[in-house]
């Protein structure tokens, strides 16, 4: 099924995109999908029905066209220019988690990582619980191997299956993925669909217990409630970014509509009114004022993606 909008004109992208089982949208607001709460939109934006579905639509689109995988958008920034080309997001199927033989879990990537520590624990599988600290979905916990709470996702990765730009399907032990500290050397070109995860036998009564510890940890120490792409720096090493970033005199520092959140300073938030300028502006000034204090180059872990606004459509300090 293929949505256009009646107001898509003549020589609109969608026009020459193959059709699909899923849904295509010609100039998909983006911002209501992400976390932010900002950002332009998509030139077309996919939602395809399934792994088949996308390995068709890639491979009869011409390689000229961009394209752009996104997941729950909790640790994405849209810049306002919008992003050229497909946008694809998936959803439906790929959120779906069940459980395997020999204490495993099958999750979509669409599936949230908190629903996957939910259904681990409730089959009485222990070992996946810091999944429930992590605000995202499973692809993106696996393209920047997602962690928290001295775990990471290559802790618990058994296998992926992946879809290329030429539309192939693989499927990965992760062991070939270079799983490192919020890297994978997986080719950029490849949309997760879905991953196989390790787990081990444990009572759900002590599996609660420690979910509930870490969103208790959560709430006191990091501004869940507010408008924020999560943690904004990696930590590099043998540092923290967010005690380097308090150093710098950079807690509670204000661009525009955006600031440092003064509970975390590893977290951006849009206070009402930023625009993804002013959010990456104030990152950026952050990144220059840790530079100059300590001489560490941060490193963003929020994900850019987009063209920049109309030069008088940015943010100011």
């Amino acid at each position: 099924m293929m949505i256009a909008p009646r107001t898509a004109p003549e020589g609109h992208l969608i026009q020459r995109l193959p059709s699909v089982r899923g849904r295509l949208r010609a100039d998909a607001a983006l911002a209501a999908v992400t976390w932010f709460r900002v950002g332009g939109p998509a030139e077309v934006l996919f939602r395809p029905a399934d792994a088949e579905d996308l390995a068709a639509f890639l491979a009869e689109t011409p390689r000229a066209v961009p394209i752009t995988v996104i997941g729950v958008g909790s640790n994405l920034l849209v810049r306002d220019g919008g992003v050229r080309g497909v946008v694809v997001r998936l959803a439906g199927g790929f959120a779906d988690v069940r459980v395997l033989e020999g204490d495993r879990i099958e999750a979509g990537c669409a599936a949230l990582d908190a629903t996957v520590a939910k259904v681990a624990r409730d089959a009485g599988l222990g070992g996946l619980e810091f999944l429930s600290g992590i605000p995202g979905s499973i692809g993106g916990g696996l393209r920047m191997n997602a962690g928290a709470y001295s775990r990471e996702m290559k802790d618990i990765l058994v296998s992926v299956r992946a879809v290329d730009r030429d539309g192939r399907l693989f499927e990965v032990p992760a062991q070939d993925l270079g799983l490192a500290y919020r890297h994978t050397s997986a080719p950029t070109d490849w949309i997760f669909v879905s991953a196989v995860l390790q787990g081990r036998p444990d009572h759900p009564a002590d599996i609660t217990r420690r979910m509930d510890a870490i969103q208790s940890e959560r709430s006191s120490s990091q501004p869940v409630r507010g408008r924020t792409g999560g943690s904004t720096f990696a930590n590099p090493p043998n540092a923290k970014a967010w005690e380097l970033i308090d150093r710098a005199g950079c807690r509670g520092l204000r661009w525009g509509g955006a600031q440092v959140s003064e509970k975390h300073c590893n977290f951006l938030l849009n206070t009402g009114g930023a625009t993804a300028t002013d959010l990456e502006e104030l990152g950026e000034e952050v990144r220059r004022r840790v530079q100059a204090a300590s001489g560490v180059d941060l490193r963003w872990e929020i994900r850019i993606i987009g063209e920049p606004a109309a030069p008088d459509q940015g943010g100011t300090p």
